[in-house]
């Protein structure tokens, strides 16, 4: 069955005095609901976004060291006398300046490690530190003070890479994580391999293929996907981000950024958009213990690909599957850009996100798919030079930046303007840009995330 979709928005206007009611369509999209619902592609589009939206608590490199910690605890059997971290350069610069929530104001690897060590529960994943009490921040200060974890860095190839060693009396265990933030590919305990899985399944289950990701399919499925088949998923995403973004709107977390552009800037919805956004990427930064549904592995990538859509659907009396659709399409565009640049990156991911988030925004205005392509060339000739300098509550800025442009971006495409293919890294078409911009952040940027890293290991 094909057939259209569409919203009608009423407006009312005043001409010569007299008020006066218009109807006009104001989003509209071709549905054909056997179009990926019989294939391949619809199943593993489904189970992409079971497996990237996700819970986590706080920054999710500091809780994977925790995650990794709590395991090595679990299989060494007792409390460790002492603990090597052996951490890539992207999981120190991504772990040293944010807050660990439920830590009590903990910052940095040793205090990640050694709380998962002492209190995490592994069982819970990315929420691994979810039921931390006083008596276990006691004892995790006094271990910390007596420096029984010491951190290495990790020299590998692989950027989401690292190693947790734990000794205590005879008994040694050693627990590698790989590629993705609780992928457990090796634990040895006294010299026994346990397991040993040096590839990207290790203990989660096979990945779904990226690759089948374009934007032609990724807009057909979002027009076209069951409702029923992603509700819940995107109604927990809408839940737990909306719930940090007032909380660090009410809260007090970092310098206070989302406050700060509600009460500077006029109240519209671009200040309404931004303004949430930052304040649950200062609040996840700052220590909340509140869950974030996150992104490719990334909640500050979560937040940016929903808040804004969220805030433009409420704004704009959208329905609620309207919204559904939007965000689908914003979360895959999200994963589909992170394919070619990586997890981890000299390249800020708030701008991937962003990028999708304007995008969606043009999905749900009515834009057909070239019009979306244009937001997305829009936004990628203008902010993909902003750099990964590790997680900290300034991430908060990069995203109100980031969606300043790409909110630019979908406003010049909806008037039917963009920027010029071979202008700059601009391709032809939007997704041989998405994949140039990725080769830019995983392949060209490697000497600049080096740098980054041996700047912010510098000591005055």
């Amino acid at each position: 069955m094909t057939g259209r979709i569409k919203i009608i928005r009423k407006t009312t206007s005043v001409v010569d005095g007299r008020r006066q009611q218009e109807e006009k369509e104001f989003f509209s999209c071709w549905c054909d609901v056997k179009s990926l619902g019989t294939n391949e592609k619809y199943n593993a589009y489904i189970q992409i976004l079971k497996e990237e939206l996700i819970p986590a608590m706080g920054c999710t490199e500091p809780i994977a060291l925790a995650y990794g910690a709590a395991r090595a605890r679990e299989v060494l059997g007792k409390e460790p006398e002492h603990i090597t971290a052996k951490c890539s350069g992207n999981i120190i610069k991504n772990v040293r300046c944010v807050i660990i929530p439920n830590s009590g104001g903990l910052t940095g690897i040793e205090a990640g490690v050694v709380l998962g060590a002492v209190a995490g529960n592994a069982s819970l994943n990315m929420e691994v530190l979810l039921n931390v009490n006083e008596f276990e921040r006691k004892r995790c200060r006094e271990l910390l003070d007596k420096k029984i974890c010491n951190v290495e860095l990790l020299d590998s190839p692989v950027v989401l890479h690292f190693i947790i060693e734990m000794q205590a009396g005879d008994d040694t265990v050693s627990l590698e994580i790989k590629y993705d933030h609780i992928n457990v590919t090796k634990i040895v305990k006294n010299q026994e391999v346990l397991l040993d899985s040096d590839h990207k399944s290790g203990e989660t289950p096979v990945a779904s293929d990226r690759t089948l990701l374009n934007l032609e399919d990724i807009k057909t499925f979002a027009d076209t996907v069951e409702i029923d088949d992603v509700k819940e998923i995107i109604e927990n995403q809408i839940r737990s981000n909306m719930a940090i973004a007032h909380e660090g709107m009410t809260g007090k977390y970092g310098l206070g950024i989302g406050r700060i552009i509600r009460e500077t800037y006029s109240n519209d919805m671009l200040t309404k958009m931004r303004s949430l956004t930052a304040a649950a990427s200062e609040a996840r930064m700052g220590g909340c213990d509140m869950p974030v549904v996150i992104n490719s592995g990334s909640g500050n990538q979560g937040i940016a690909c929903s808040v804004p859509l969220i805030v433009y659907a409420r704004e704009m009396e959208l329905p609620d599957y309207v919204l559904y659709r939007a965000l689908v399409f914003s979360n895959l565009l999200t994963v589909y850009q992170k394919q070619y640049i990586g997890k981890l990156s000299a390249f800020c991911g708030a701008v991937s996100a962003s990028c999708a988030a304007g995008a969606g925004i043009t999905y749900m205005g009515g834009g057909e798919l070239s019009v979306i392509k244009k937001t997305i060339e829009n936004t990628l000739a203008n902010i993909p030079g902003i750099i990964c300098d590790g997680a900290k509550i300034s991430c908060a800025a990069k995203i109100a930046a980031s969606l300043d442009a790409a909110f630019l971006a979908h406003h010049l495409a909806m008037n039917g303007q963009s920027y010029a293919p071979y202008t700059g890294i601009l391709k032809e078409e939007a997704g041989e840009t998405i994949s140039c911009v990725g080769q830019i952040g995983k392949e060209g940027m490697k000497e600049t995330d080096k740098e980054i890293l041996r700047i912010m290991l510098e000591r005055v």
